[in-house]
């Protein structure tokens, strides 16, 4: 396994919902570590939802593609930014029971998702830990672009990759199979991986 270095480290997992948590409770569990959540949440084009032009936490900290920001109606993104921070209260709320988030501080932070196309939820979730003081921010993921791959290596600690392919255009054609998650899938893993730390 890439990360089984980590195994015996005082480590938290923190997924990206939904798609990053089955990953994460794998590796939570590999690792014998405990699962916890990071919600960012893409804004995407207008027209083309899967492209990121930026992403927002649920403090409301937000960054932005500086490219395709210069194209975008800042009252058309401060809609959607207010839009997807409700979002992502609801499901830290729905997953998590309101359930405090798990400390970090001093420990290594795992940042999990399905993998990366643009970068940004990812980059956004790494400042937001930034704020929590771990040891050291890894971020883990199957795929990524080389683009994403190499602003993350340049904002994390480290970066755990599996596959940087030279023609990448979205993370849904690197698996063969790739479902969509529902609420209810990810409330059973995470009811699954607390059950794993009792």
């Amino acid at each position: 396994m890439a990360l089984a270095e980590y195994r015996g480290d005082e480590i938290v997992i923190l997924a990206l919902p939904r798609g990053g948590v089955v990953l994460g409770y794998e590796i939570a569990k590999s690792l014998h570590a405990p699962l916890d959540l990071v919600i960012t949440r893409k804004i995407g084009y207008p027209g083309n939802e899967e492209c990121a032009v930026a992403a927002v936490a649920e403090d409301g900290h937000m960054i932005c593609d500086s490219f395709g920001i210069s194209h975008i109606d800042q009252e058309w993104l401060n809609l959607q930014a207010e839009r997807e921070m409700a979002e992502a209260g609801r499901r830290r709320q729905v997953y998590l029971k309101g359930r405090e988030p798990l400390p970090v501080a001093g420990k290594v932070a795992i940042i999990v998702d399905d993998g990366v196309a643009t970068g940004l939820t990812i980059l956004l979730a790494i400042m937001e830990l930034k704020h929590r003081n771990p040891k050291k921010i890894v971020v883990a993921v199957p795929v990524s672009s080389a683009s994403a791959a190499e602003r993350i290596r340049a904002d994390a600690d480290e970066m755990v990759v599996l596959e940087v392919p030279q023609n990448f255009l979205a993370v849904g054609e690197h698996y063969e199979q790739f479902p969509q998650l529902d609420d209810e899938d990810v409330i059973r893993l995470m009811r699954l991986a607390e059950g794993m730390q009792e």
